[in-house]
């Protein structure tokens, strides 16, 4: 396929199958069964429930019907999830040996199986997707097709109007008036910092180089973050699109996509995408006849945390240690192979699409003044609805948590972290109600949080903040790449510190100490991971200040999370002096007559638990 003309001919012929999908009306009763092949699902054995419908399908001679591979659908606490269209039967938690049922009643029969649609927490079933309040109050851009098409198909990409940005940018507009399309949009990273993404690709278009790169950054190495991931495995050709645009834009005619080996699902299908852009003319040399060239790889990081930085990620694809470097020069003038260099992240390549073909003007009535579009977010921890969101930019975060997110689960709202190991934590405390906070990046900013990536981390009341701020201090640590000392020294620093808290080591002293030495990190490290190593901890001190102080001045945990500051009691009231706490005892430290209180030793305890869990009357407690 070499001319638009082909692209528009493929778009045609393929839009009328997608269309059976949503189309009741249709003369035809084709019928599609969507599976969800994300990681998560597959890890649920997704695959499987693919083969079984193939197999009933064929054994049965069924006409009439396709099964699709998807990426995320997005719910991934429900998954494996299977959509049936056009009726648009929405069945959650899906087994291999459910798919006979599925055949029988939904495809043959047209009725619904009441036990396999989605239940809320009150037990109301939704039939559809579109009804379901996960989904109602989201909106798509960058996901808009994640789940809706077949990944592997570029066709189906092509049908929903894939590539129409690309045939647009290169003949019907100049690289300046996409680069200014995307600055007035008001585009901003994706990955984190927020920068306008209109002026950097504006200063890379401005380098007078014959040799330019583009670069999408999926790494993603926050815990509890797999927005990019799902976007390569459910839309790869989006990001292609994006990243293609970008290469018209800035007179790049190279790209490499940066992504960790151990996402193997998402190096497949954008490898899958790579060769069929190439096959249809639309990857290569002559684009559409056009006389633009690009050439795109994939490169497979090791899955260090650091080279999510620019500079860290540049050297890592040159195949050297990656490790940040001192700035300036910037990546826009001295990138990948020192030469001028665009990089984004995937979410931040796959809003450019819609903005070329819907325009800015679009593009600004979704979020806030400066903080325009959407945002996609991990929703993870202790909430009812864990899975892939996409919201607009401004969002409260009680919409996201409650709203869409089900509420808490297993307790109380305490605290949500956001932004991963760079970000901090947002909660309820007297002077201020963070649920009411807007989710973009300058409300963020004002309370010393940041977006990041997009991970949603959230924590009940059950929830101690010092482990917390440890757990992430930990990660930092062990993913440092040792280059600055204030970042390879400070940050286990810190983490000793922490963990003499949490084990009852502590005094007023280590608390100290963590403040200043989370303001000389902050202040002297040499890349941004670095600096922002110590917001988890500044942040859990602001705002849980009292929970540090009870672990260094009364030796207690409140959330009774940290088992060196837990001591273990038998309650004589509950005790029926059965003597099974004394027997499961590793160390012989409960003693007591039968059918008599017994008594734990707090000078033998070890604290393991096992006299808790194997007491029948409940009597052991934590104090």
């Amino acid at each position: 396929m070499k001319t638009i003309e082909q692209l528009n001919k493929i778009r045609v012929e393929k839009r009328i199958e997608l269309d059976l999908r949503k189309n009741t009306n249709a003369d035809t009763r084709e019928k599609h069964i969507l599976v969800c092949n994300g990681t998560g699902c597959t890890s649920s054995k997704s695959p499987q429930i693919l083969d079984n419908f193939r197999k009933i399908i064929e054994e049965k001679g069924i006409k009439n019907v396709k099964v699709i591979k998807t990426g995320c659908f997005g719910l991934c606490a429900k998954g494996p999830i299977v959509i049936i269209r056009p009726e648009d039967t929405f069945y959650a938690m899906v087994k291999p040996e459910d798919c006979e049922e599925i055949i029988e009643e939904s495809i043959i029969n047209d009725r619904v199986i009441e036990r396999l649609v989605y239940h809320d927490q009150e037990g109301k079933a939704y039939e559809k997707q579109e009804e379901i309040p996960f989904y109602k109050q989201q909106t798509r851009v960058a996901l808009e097709d994640c789940g809706r098409i077949n990944a592997e198909s570029i066709k189906e990409y092509i049908a929903v109007g894939g590539y129409s940005a690309v045939a647009k940018a290169l003949f019907d507009m100049t690289p300046q008036q996409i680069v200014d399309e995307i600055s007035e949009a008001s585009l901003r990273g994706r990955g984190g910092g927020g920068f306008p993404t209109g002026r950097k690709w504006a200063q890379v278009l401005a380098q007078d180089s014959e040799i330019k790169y583009v670069v999408c950054n999926g790494d993603e190495g926050d815990p509890g973050a797999f927005m990019d991931r799902s976007m390569m495995e459910g839309d790869p050709h989006r990001v292609i699109e994006g990243m293609l645009i970008a290469g018209i834009a800035t007179g790049a005619h190279y790209g490499y996509i940066y992504v960790r080996a151990e996402y193997p699902l998402a190096v497949e299908r954008l490898q899958t995408a790579i060769q069929k852009a190439e096959e249809k003319g639309l990857l290569g040399k002559n684009i559409l006849n056009s006389g633009f060239d690009f050439d795109l790889k994939i490169s497979q990081g090791a899955g260090a945390f650091v080279c999510g930085e620019g500079s860290a990620l540049t050297a890592s694809i040159e195949g050297n240690r990656g490790m940040p470097r001192v700035k300036p020069p910037r990546t826009v003038e001295k990138g990948l192979f020192e030469k001028p260099t665009v990089l984004n992240n995937v979410e931040t390549y796959c809003n450019v699409p819609p903005i070329i073909n819907k325009g800015a003007a679009w593009y600004k009535t979704i979020g806030p003044d400066k903080n325009h579009g959407t945002k996609a977010f991990a929703l993870t921890g202790n909430v009812m609805n864990t899975g892939l969101i996409e919201v607009p930019m401004g969002t409260p975060l009680r919409k996201v948590i409650f709203d869409i997110g089900g509420g808490v689960k297993g307790g109380e709202f305490k605290a949500v972290q956001i932004g991963g190991p760079s970000g901090g934590c947002l909660c309820i405390n007297p002077s201020e109600d963070h649920l009411n906070l807007q989710l973009d990046f300058d409300s963020l900013k004002k309370v010393g949080a940041m977006i990041g990536s997009g991970g949603l981390v959230v924590m009940n009341d059950k929830s101690c903040m010092v482990e917390v701020a440890r757990f992430f201090m930990n990660f930092t640590q062990n993913e440092s790449c040792g280059k600055c000392i204030p970042c390879r020294e400070g940050t286990k620093r810190m983490l000793e510190l922490l963990t003499d808290i949490c084990e009852g080591r502590g005094t007023m002293q280590h608390i100290t100490l963590l403040e200043e030495l989370s303001e000389t990190i902050s202040a002297t490290a040499l890349c941004g991971l670095g600096k922002t190593a110590a917001s988890p901890v500044v942040s859990t001190m602001k705002y849980f200040r009292d929970e540090y102080i009870a672990h260094v001045v009364d030796k207690k945990c409140p959330a009774g999370q940290c088992k060196a500051l837990v001591t273990l009691q038998i309650d004589p009231e509950l005790c029926k002096g059965c003597s099974k706490c004394s027997r499961v005892c590793p160390v012989g430290a409960i003693s007591g007559e039968i059918k008599k209180p017994f008594k734990i030793d707090t000078t033998k305890c070890i604290k393991c638990g096992a006299c808790k869990e194997g007491c029948p009357f409940h009597a052991v407690k934590e104090v």
